[in-house]
């Protein structure tokens, strides 16, 4: 498959490493030059590109970068992705720590649906937020091994989610669907599944725990 993949910091350049490895074709952007994404990314053979580059033609789009930051991009970014490709959203909305204020996040929006919101785009699905990065390049391992690691995913049904699913297997993990991208609350930092290595069962009965509230942590 084409990814296109924006943001090439831990997440975002580890998916790029890993899909690359996988025999995809990868192009991976930053926020600047082609020339400046760094090696972390395009070491496996990803192609560093420019961000206005990164999702032409692309059967999946990853957008990886802080959630401060997504209104920044410039409008239309994921639309030359081909017709229905998912796009697949990785961060989380870091109040106290990185992010500041984000009033509609805090007045109760997922924030995955901010984010799509911002990117007007669909389908966008909520997935790689809650594993460490090193984790997601180390330990994935082939499906049916005991304590393999699962990962939620959160967004609309149909073949886009499907693709996803086939992705996250791929890379060593086992898939577990969170519902639709107005349920990704439920993966949300400071949610009993957020920064687990958890197996199927494991992260299938947090999700469940979950609630939308958001903890002190996690507030402004």
């Amino acid at each position: 498959m084409r990814i296109g993949i924006i943001g090439a910091g831990n997440i975002g350049g580890t998916l790029a490493r890993r899909f690359a490895e996988l025999g995809h074709e990868v192009r991976v952007a930053n926020s600047r030059a082609p020339e400046t994404v760094p090696e972390h990314a395009t070491g496996t053979g990803a192609q560093a590109v420019w961000a206005a580059d990164a999702a032409a033609d692309a059967d999946v789009v990853v957008v990886s970068i802080p959630q401060k930051n997504t209104p920044d991009l410039a409008a239309g970014i994921v639309a030359a992705r081909k017709p229905g490709a998912p796009v697949i959203e990785t961060n989380n909305y870091y109040p106290q720590q990185r992010d500041g204020l984000i009033q509609a996040i805090e007045d109760g929006t997922p924030e995955s649906v901010w984010v799509a919101e911002r990117l007007d785009a669909e389908p966008v699905y909520k997935i790689f937020n809650g594993i460490y990065w090193k984790h997601l390049l180390e330990r994935g391992v082939p499906a049916g091994t005991p304590g393999r690691i699962a990962l939620p995913i959160a967004g609309a049904e149909g073949p886009a989610k499907e693709t996803v699913f086939a992705l996250v297997d791929e890379l060593g993990f086992d898939p577990v669907d969170g519902g639709s991208l107005a349920e990704s609350w439920r993966q949300q930092p400071g949610t009993p599944v957020y920064g687990k290595d958890y197996d199927v069962e494991k992260t299938t009965l947090a999700l469940a725990e979950a609630t939308p509230e958001r903890t002190a942590e996690w507030r402004a």
